[in-house]
């Protein structure tokens, strides 16, 4: 399921980088976090809607909306950000593994971590629902009445996503690997992603300056290799995911933009 979410989701998905990172680069040099800069303007704003069509080979296979909704939430007197991802298979995709699935989480407004995640999956009649509470003060999550110590500043698998969107990238080089501490399943997990430089992709949208990852996942069951799944996000101050490429067992899949509203930047996109 965890590789499923990767596609499905984005999370960099898109969850792509989280709070705890640390970096190994391809010359076997070793840097914390904090040499790579957060960015200071905001990745994204109350009100951004990001759409994606799914293909499977040549079959339109299904739709993910990411979204920042206008809500302002107070949870324990801090004020949120309220985001939903939702995926959904469509057509005729429906009769070979129907899939709903909506991912809530609400990040803390100053901090960027998450404080409420909701999950409710449905993927071919195998059915997950989830509810976590985040106590960063403690370093511990309680997961659906069951708490879990966790390390500090953990992400969710939706969190992870919009932090990540901050990171400088400026200073990377091709070749080196992130590891990503994330809580999925009710697990710590650790996620690699390598950076592989910069890209320029079009789509239906025009063409876009990206930035490429290889998000380096177990080989087996649905990937057959380390390189069979490819991010390219958008070279910009909004970070925002233009594509997702996987080879698969049978066949490959590709997720591409196709809509998008309320940027809190402008977007990196080569005018015709």
């Amino acid at each position: 399921m965890k590789k499923l979410y990767l596609f499905i989701l984005i999370l960099g998905a898109s969850g792509f980088l989280s709070v705890s990172v640390l970096s190994i680069g391809k010359n076997g040099r070793h840097f914390n976090y904090p040499n790579f800069s957060i960015q200071k303007e905001r990745a994204f704003k109350r009100g951004e809607v990001l759409e994606y069509r799914v293909h499977y080979g040549w079959i339109n296979a299904g739709e993910a909306v990411l979204e920042v909704t206008k809500e302002n939430k107070q949870i324990n007197g801090k004020s949120t950000y309220h985001m939903v991802g939702t995926g959904r298979s469509v057509g005729a995709f429906n009769w070979f593994f129907k899939v709903r699935d909506r991912y809530e989480t609400f990040m803390d407004e100053e901090e960027l971590v998450p404080l409420v995640f909701i999950r409710r999956v449905n993927e071919g009649g195998f059915i997950i629902n989830q509810d976590q509470e985040y106590y960063h003060e403690k370093n511990r999550v309680k997961t659906n009445g069951k708490l879990m110590e966790v390390p500090s500043g953990i992400q969710d698998m939706l969190s992870a996503f919009y932090y990540s969107r901050h990171l400088d990238y400026s200073n990377a080089v091709a070749g080196d690997e992130f590891t990503v501490i994330t809580f999925v399943d009710d697990e710590v997990f650790p996620l690699k992603i390598r950076y592989m430089g910069k890209e320029t992709i079009s789509n239906d949208l025009g063409t876009f300056r990206c930035i490429k990852f290889h998000p380096v996942v177990q080989e087996g069951r649905v990937f057959d290799a380390d390189k069979d799944l490819t991010v390219w996000i958008s070279d910009d101050k909004n970070r925002i995911p233009v594509r997702i490429e996987a080879k698969l067992f049978v066949g490959s899949a590709r997720m591409d933009l196709k809509g998008f509203n309320g940027l809190a930047n402008p977007l990196a996109i080569v005018p015709n």
